[in-house]
Order: C-alpha cells, then sequence, then structure tokens
C-alpha cells in the first residue's frame, strides 16, 4: 500500500511538473522581464574604490523625508559594504532649499533627495513626474515610470542640465485643505485665501480663491495669525507633527491636488559616471527599494495619525458637483500647459495613455475593496 501511495505521489508531481509545459504551447509567453535581457549580457566585477558623498535636499531634520533620504542612504551603505557612504545635510546646512537643484548640476554635491516638483522653474514639466491634480496615485506612479517609460522620460528631462535622477519615495495621496472655514462646494472657495504649490496653486486661481505658495515651515504661523484661511501640505503622517490640526476646525477632503506624491535622487552626471558598474547597481536597487518601503510605511502611518487627528478636526468632503468643476478646471488648465510646453503635452500623454490602457482592469478588479468585512457586508464596496 505504501508503494502504491508513494507512486501515486510520484504520477502527481510529474503531471503538476509536466503541466505547464504543455499550456505553455497555445501561446507563447505573456511578459518579458526587459532588465534580466539586460544584465545577463553584462559582467560587473565589485570595485574596492570607496566613495564619500554629500546629499543635500530640500527637508528639515525631523520630517519623514529625512527619514526617507536616511532609509536610501542606509541602503546603499549595507548593500556595498560600506564602499558608498552617503552623508546627509538638511536644508541650509550646506545650499538652502532652493538651491539644491543648482547644487547639483554644478558638481557642489554629488547627490540630493528631493521632489520633480520643486523643479517647475527650471521646466514645467518637471511637475508631472510629481503629481498632477487628478493625476496618478502611488500604483500609478510606479507603473507608469518603472513599466511605461516614465522614468526614461524622467532621465531626459534631467539630462540638459548634468544630473541622473531614479525614483525613491513615493508618499501617496496627500490629505486635503486644513481650514477654518468649512468648504464643500465650488461657491466656498471663491475668495479664499490658501497655501498650495504647483500646478494646484494655479488651478485654485482660477477658481476665485487667492493663493500663496508659503514654505512648509510657516505655515503653521500663517493658519494661526488668520493670514491665510486654509492651507494642505502632505499627508496624515507628515502633518500631524506640524500641528494644524490645534489651529483649525476642518479638513476639507479629498486631497484632489496629489494623488501621489513622487520623490526622487538626483546625482551629478560626472559623479555617477565615477562609480563602478556594480556601485551603480546597488544604487538603482536602494532607490526601488526606498520607493516600495516608503510607501509602506507612509501609509501604515498615516492611519494613526488620522486616527488621532480625527478628535480635533471636522472632515468636510466635497460634493460631486465641487469635484467635477475642480476636475473641468484642471482638465481645461492642463491642456493650456500641454499646447505651451512640449515636454508636458509628453508626460502627460503617455500617462493618460497608460490610464486608459489600465481601465478595463481597474475597472474589473473594483467593488471588492479591503474594507473590514462588516462594512463590506453593509454595502460598502468601492474606494
Amino acid at each position: 500500500m505504501k508503494k502504491v501511495r508513494m507512486w501515486v505521489s510520484m504520477l502527481l508531481v510529474l503531471m503538476l511538473v509536466g503541466a505547464p509545459q504543455a499550456f505553455a504551447q497555445k501561446r507563447e509567453k505573456f511578459g518579458v522581464d526587459k532588465r534580466h535581457e539586460e544584465t545577463k549580457r553584462l559582467k560587473v566585477e565589485t570595485s574596492d574604490k570607496t566613495f564619500r558623498w554629500k546629499m543635500i535636499m530640500p527637508w528639515a531634520k525631523g520630517m519623514l523625508f529625512y527619514d526617507i533620504a536616511q532609509h536610501f542612504a542606509d541602503s546603499v551603505r549595507l548593500a556595498s559594504g560600506g564602499r558608498l557612504e552617503i552623508r546627509l545635510f538638511s536644508a541650509g546646512e550646506l545650499v538652502g532649499a532652493n538651491e539644491v537643484f543648482d547644487a547639483i548640476s554644478k558638481g557642489s554635491a554629488e547627490i540630493a533627495h528631493s521632489s520633480p516638483l520643486y523643479w517647475k522653474g527650471k521646466n514645467e514639466a518637471f511637475v508631472a513626474y510629481a503629481s498632477v491634480p487628478f493625476g496618478l496615485d502611488a500604483e500609478g506612479y510606479n507603473i507608469w515610470l518603472y513599466e511605461r517609460g516614465g522614468l526614461e522620460m524622467l532621465q531626459e528631462l534631467y539630462k540638459p542640465y548634468g544630473i541622473f535622477a531614479l525614483p525613491a519615495g513615493q508618499t501617496g495621496q496627500e490629505m486635503g485643505l486644513f481650514s477654518n472655514k468649512k468648504a464643500s462646494t465650488m461657491a466656498d472657495f471663491k475668495g479664499m485665501r490658501l497655501r498650495t504649490v504647483g500646478w494646484y496653486m494655479d488651478i485654485m486661481n482660477q477658481l476665485g480663491a487667492s493663493v500663496s505658495p508659503l514654505p512648509g515651515g510657516e505655515v503653521y504661523l500663517a493658519l494661526e495669525r488668520g493670514v491665510i484661511d486654509a492651507a494642505e501640505y502632505s499627508t496624515p503622517a507628515i502633518n500631524f507633527p506640524m500641528g494644524f490640526d490645534d489651529i483649525t476646525k476642518y479638513v476639507i477632503s479629498p486631497g484632489v491636488h496629489q494623488p501621489g506624491f513622487q520623490c526622487d535622487i538626483i546625482i551629478n552626471q560626472k559623479a555617477w559616471d565615477s562609480l563602478p558598474a556594480d556601485l551603480q547597481w546597488i544604487v538603482k536597487i536602494a532607490a526601488a527599494e526606498t520607493q516600495l518601503w516608503s510607501n509602506a510605511w507612509i501609509e501604515n502611518l498615516n492611519a494613526d495619525a488620522l486616527r488621532q487627528m480625527k478628535a480635533k478636526v471636522e472632515f468636510v468632503t466635497m460634493d460631486d458637483a465641487t469635484l467635477n468643476e475642480f476636475a473641468k478646471t484642471t482638465k481645461q488648465y492642463l491642456d493650456e500647459l500641454m499646447a505651451k510646453h512640449p515636454d508636458v503635452k509628453k508626460a502627460l500623454e503617455s500617462q493618460e495613455q497608460f490610464k486608459k490602457d489600465f481601465a478595463d482592469w481597474r475597472e474589473q478588479r473594483s467593488r471588492v475593496a479591503p474594507w473590514p468585512i462588516e462594512d463590506y457586508l453593509k454595502g460598502k464596496h468601492l474606494q
């Protein structure tokens, strides 16, 4: 009997092993790991050279963005066995927050952690690779950057400035506006004094608000003193230490201005070229690991931060008509930008095509949002 069971088990194993080969004949393999095709031809030797780099940034110590940069630097040090050490300098220690781009371009520092959003003045298109109102979320940015050519387009945008770039930090959707005025309809926003940045600043101005792009460090005082009526800055976990919920009554949701916020590392091209191939691969892999980790880390923190904020402020949801009006104005604004800036047109058309191509799968997988099972049974199915 034991022999019979043994032979039956062996037969089942052979059937399972052979089955994929038989089914594979019906169609060609679906999907290719392009990196494998590249790396299988490479012979990468381990170098004994050591490098000491300075990393600058627009972030202050104590901000979670700073911790994301530190995580990347730690990963590089560990994976390289200390052959590439990256020392962090927060905003103002070596250069001011607004001087980061030029410092990397000129080679005053080798590497920076920041976001393309801040380089709007260099090329309007940089904003598209960081955060677009009603644009890509965290999942969308990851797919578009790594699989739809977005990373290559971003690197091409930086190239004239002598900079090499990699995604290295995705913090997801941001909160709406902390406000002392309750606003849920379009009429409520007219005349409001707001703090925001990027393309959303222009869009809100067009909708009748008065917008000022205050630095993060000035937002609290401006809200407290009534200089502005409302402000957005980042995710719950990043906003919570800033204390906006202590001095405002409402949060106006959702954060349509930034469905996803993308950070990157930018490296002086000569510094990048000086690295041996094995260290370049370590930097690339560490950046990708930071991209994955940062999103999971921030989103987990967001849940707890939001619970604590809800004890102090009321969350107000914009009605559908207001959201539609925001989206309509956003489309008009982005269409105008694309007409003026070819680089913006290239990026946004690529993102929009991805959204169209992904729409069928998004529809098919909908209605199974991972709410608590008790909520799902009561009919809460959509995200």
